[in-house]
């Protein structure tokens, strides 16, 4: 077992440096000056350059490279005999660290992974990311949430009623929510739940999940504004787990011990809810598993259309405003989320399943 985690974790490792790799290098040839973007396009070519330096931008691209894998580690390599050096362990930046080992000039040191600051807040990526995280964390658990239920639910139900209207009516909304791109599905029922309907339901088409009252209340929770962006986002997942409940629900209860159960007399409901659903679970699991870890990265469109605060919003503003570090920081921030997800995923298979270890 050992082995089977310890490759796993080497595999999520070069995931994890593909990924940064890929990250630096695209957003490093768009076009665009962060320093005319932190200081204005009116902006003298001495600031320019002084802010060029304070970035690093006027570096070697494989020094800014190294550089940026060098912020990234915990581990980090530091050289204290120029302040002025990119290797420099500046506090502003890596405080609070450790030096694990100190040679002459040089520093080893361990410390949180540093993502830079936003050209245009001036903010440290960490900060504004610690902000989005959890409405994006609360919105994809309460989509996840409501696909597993009713999916759930839902695929039982057109089993019992099979080949039924019920049964039909169940694939073909299974087949079309699968079908359906989220950034159509997110206006769509904006304009129908909160425009059309807007004076019956009470729910609006956009919203975070704290409104403010200027009038006394200041900031107050609203739930509501959660409604459609969660239904949205689950749309997906719920069809998934419908159409997979369903298949899988259908090939146990062909198989032998269902018909002895069903012939010892055992009532039909105890029939489906202790062994057949049991049984018909796990691949069901997997899709949950696989899919909370998508929807945490892919709420970006949702967010944007419903305007919920998350880190889909952040993307989208970094992208608009090119404030590269904000945007490059959420990636790789969703992307160490993704791997880690993936490999508690892997280790709960090992554990479950002797032969996924053979993998």
């Amino acid at each position: 077992m050992h082995r089977f985690i310890l490759k796993r974790l080497y595999y999520g490792f070069f995931v994890l440096f593909g990924v940064i790799t890929l990250v630096f290098l695209l957003f490093n040839v768009l076009p665009g000056d962060p320093a005319r973007m932190m200081l204005g396009q009116r902006a003298d070519m001495v600031s320019v350059e002084a802010i060029n330096r304070e970035l690093g931008l006027d570096r070697p691209l494989a020094v800014q490279y190294l550089g940026f894998l060098n912020d990234l580690s915990p581990v980090s390599f530091h050289s204290v005999s120029s302040r002025s050096s990119v290797w420099y362990p500046d506090s502003a930046r890596y405080a609070p660290f450790v030096t694990l080992a100190s040679v002459g000039d040089a520093r080893i040191l361990l410390k949180k992974p540093w993502l830079r600051r936003s050209y245009q807040s001036k903010r440290k990526v960490s900060e504004i990311l610690a902000e989005a995280f959890p409405n994006t964390m609360l919105l994809a658990t309460i989509a996840m949430g409501f696909a597993a239920i009713v999916g759930i639910f839902a695929g039982i139900v057109s089993v019992v009623r099979k080949d039924t209207l019920v049964d039909k009516a169940s694939l073909f909304l299974s087949v079309l929510g699968m079908s359906l791109p989220s950034f159509f599905a997110a206006i769509l029922i904006a304009w129908i739940f909160a425009f059309v309907l807007g004076g019956i339901t009470g729910l609006n088409m956009s919203g975070s999940l704290f409104a403010v009252d200027d009038f006394g209340r200041g900031e107050y929770l609203e739930l509501k504004n959660l409604i459609l962006p969660a239904l949205t986002l689950g749309i997906r997942p719920l069809a998934i787990i419908t159409g997979l409940t369903r298949s899988s629900m259908l090939e146990v209860m062909s198989q032998d011990y269902i018909r002895t159960a069903r012939a010892k007399g055992l009532p039909f409901r105890k029939v489906i809810s202790r062994h057949a659903l049991r049984n018909a679970l796990n691949p069901v699991v997997t899709a949950i598993s696989g899919w909370f870890a998508s929807l945490m990265a892919g709420a970006v469109f949702v967010e944007y259309v419903f305007d919920w605060k998350g880190i889909g919003v952040v993307i989208v503003n970094g992208l608009e405003k090119y404030d590269f570090p904000v945007v490059m920081g959420a990636i790789l921030f969703i992307a160490v989320l993704l791997v880690i997800i993936n490999i508690f995923v892997d280790i709960i298979y090992g554990l479950l399943d002797p032969r996924v270890r053979l993998a």
